[in-house]
């Protein structure tokens, strides 16, 4: 059984710093892609970041470039995702993404394609403040 579970949201002011992980249990990063996603209300769900199985490729959307960093880390299994400079425009609830079983062609598609994801965690709000 596969579980994402998501944590370090918050309210910061713009241009603060927030630190999201993503605990993964039941999965195997070698075959996985991983990525995060946020959600306003009343909005489609967007593509923030991914990396793909093996974390031999990253994307970013250009809205957040040079920006946010998206890690993971073997020995937890977590994934990070570190977001310095915050803008308004980032308040959102952000969710962590997993796609099973992914290749290159799944991954192009999984890292701003929602209905490309097998499992989403929980979500969690991140709020920044002008």
């Amino acid at each position: 059984q596969v579980q994402l579970t998501e944590s370090g949201g918050g309210s910061v002011q713009a241009g603060g710093s927030l630190r999201l992980s993503c605990e993964m249990f039941g999965i195997f990063k070698t075959r996985d892609c991983l990525g995060w996603f946020r959600q306003v209300p009343g909005q489609e769900r967007e593509g923030v970041a991914a990396i793909s199985p093996g974390g031999r490729m990253t994307y970013y959307a250009d809205f957040v470039k040079g920006r946010f960093t998206i890690s993971h880390d073997d020995a937890k299994n977590t994934l990070y995702l570190d977001m310095s400079s915050l803008e308004p425009e980032d308040t959102a609830m952000y969710y962590c993404a997993r796609k099973a079983e992914c290749d290159t062609v799944d991954y192009l598609r999984f890292r701003s394609t929602p209905t490309w994801v097998s499992d989403w965690g929980q979500g969690t709000q991140v709020t920044v403040s002008s």
